[in-house]
């Protein structure tokens, strides 16, 4: 793919993104996508073979900046696992708390409006949220054979309960228009449920 034809693509989908973030896969047509890229009906046929398969390659473009985030965070020396994934989520809240609480997760958006509806998109989920999920775990193992985090759980089971309940945190802060439910989140899992007392 040319250079040119690349930088395209990713003007579809980072434009995607948002009016799926805005009004869903259901209430995002592909239309509304082409009229808002302000490119001809052939080109998007060009780049995606369907709405489904342009749903599935949007959610992979939306993941790999926030997985190249959190690796950067774990790659920081002077953090521990544990600190590393404490500042990742902090530094979100940051951004969501600047950009006036919008936004959310589109992972959380897809899951819970198409994952029945497309079994391409079920698939691309749960690979992303697996991807997610290894990196957290990666942290928070690290941090559980410095003794930082109890032995009782295993990384896998801690890394899966913060992803869930920071997805729950993003829904009701949502609604709250505050950062709240996701600062509860981050202080009763990292700085309590999990530490080793």
């Amino acid at each position: 793919m040319s250079t040119q034809k690349q930088i395209k693509k990713e003007q579809i989908l980072n434009q995607g993104i948002e009016l799926l973030m805005r009004n869903g896969y259901h209430g995002t047509g592909i239309k509304l996508i082409l009229d808002t890229v302000q490119v001809p009906k052939g080109s998007f046929y060009s780049y995606f073979e369907s709405k489904e398969n342009f749903t599935a390659e949007a959610i992979r473009h939306y993941i790999a900046p926030f997985i190249a985030r959190l690796q950067s965070f774990l790659n920081k020396t002077d953090l521990n696992g544990h600190e590393a994934i404490k500042a990742y989520f902090e530094s979100l809240i940051e951004d969501l708390e600047q950009s006036d609480y919008s936004g959310g997760c589109l992972l959380g958006d897809m899951m819970g409006e198409i994952s029945c509806a497309s079994e391409l998109c079920r698939q691309t989920l749960l690979a992303a949220v697996s991807d997610y999920c290894q990196l957290l775990e990666q942290g928070l193992g690290e941090a559980q054979q410095s003794g930082i985090l109890r032995q009782d759980i295993t990384p896998e089971v801690m890394a899966k309960l913060l992803f869930d309940q920071w997805q729950g945190a993003l829904l009701q802060m949502k609604i709250e228009k505050s950062t709240q439910a996701l600062k509860r989140c981050l202080t009763l899992l990292l700085d309590d449920y999990f530490i080793q007392h």
